[in-house]
């Protein structure tokens, strides 16, 4: 079993974005199911969405909207999907880098 996190880190101030609403789904059946519906905490991260993520794959969806709203500013991304295959026994970190009009996505330690 894997275990999946994240965070998200604001490129434009340099700074962790959070309350960003997060969800983890995984694909069962052809049909996306939630596994897991969170919040980036105070320093952007979210620990644990899976502690005991099976092998398949997944998605992770950042609804960005409220959080540029909040922030005053306008967004080309209102949520932005990344869709990933777990595949083995190890930690899955994916951290999400975001501006206003672009983000990068890896995975992390």
């Amino acid at each position: 079993m894997s275990g999946i996190s994240t965070h998200v880190l604001d490129a434009v101030f340099g700074k962790p974005a959070a309350a960003i609403a997060v969800r983890l789904e995984q694909q069962q059946d052809g049909a996306w199911v939630v596994l897991t519906d969170s919040a980036t905490d105070a320093h952007g991260r979210c620990h644990d969405l899976a502690i005991d993520a099976s092998g398949g794959l997944y998605r992770l969806t950042f609804f960005t909207s409220d959080y540029f709203a909040r922030n005053g500013r306008t967004s080309i991304y209102p949520e932005i999907s990344v869709t990933f295959r777990c595949q083995s026994n190890e930690h899955y970190h994916l951290p999400l880098l975001l501006s206003d009009n672009s983000y990068t996505t890896y995975r992390g330690s």
